[in-house]
């Protein structure tokens, strides 16, 4: 069963498609035909999720789903948040996002932090959501060049120590918010369609 990712964003791809593996053929949009950058102009994950869903479903009218990912660090009152991809600038590369999350993290003795995924999904035209979250905290340096994003700064709770950025795929897979939401995404489809093979 085919099931379109409202993303063009390989490295989500990359960890959706590790945690369904074949129970299902997930088509991100480049793979579906279709060539679009989806805005995200809301204030909050559900919001931004949602856009993406109903965009791709008003043009294919297939099932679908998305995901919108933040970055909660409580000592900057929730920033970067919804704008973890674009938090030093509308074109910001992942170096200059951890740069400024650092420098304004400075001196302050809370680092903690959480990842959350909201991912929407649009089943037989009804609209539903899941949410996945990973608590951790916020290192002092970056470690590790796996991953992408905050992953180099960011470590898990219950973890080992290691930042997200230094373990492998199905290590960062045991923590991972983008993981539990996509587990509560499997769960449901199974209850709608049987045991996925």
């Amino acid at each position: 069963m085919e099931l379109i990712f409202a993303t063009n964003n390989p490295n989500k791809v990359k960890e959706i498609r590790n945690v369904v593996g074949d129970k299902l053929q997930i088509l991100p949009l480049k793979e579906a035909g279709i060539i679009i950058e989806i805005p995200e102009p809301h204030d909050s994950l559900e919001d931004n999720a949602l856009e993406k869903a109903q965009t791709i479903h008003h043009l294919t009218g297939k099932n679908c789903f998305s995901e919108d990912t933040g970055l909660e660090v409580p000592a900057l009152n929730g920033a970067p948040g919804v704008k973890s991809a674009r938090y030093a600038g509308e074109k910001a590369s992942d170096q200059q996002n951890i740069d400024l999350l650092l420098h304004n993290l400075s001196g302050k003795e809370n680092r903690g932090a959480r990842f959350r995924t909201v991912i929407t999904l649009i089943w037989d035209h009804q609209t539903y959501y899941f949410e996945g979250i990973c608590p951790g905290s916020i290192s002092e340096t970056q470690k590790g060049s796996d991953g992408f994003g905050y992953d180099p700064v960011f470590i898990p709770e219950g973890g080992d120590g290691r930042s997200f950025a230094q373990m492998t795929l199905d290590e960062k897979n045991k923590f991972s918010h983008r993981k539990k939401a996509t587990a509560q995404l499997i769960e449901f489809l199974k209850s709608k369609i049987g045991e996925l093979n």
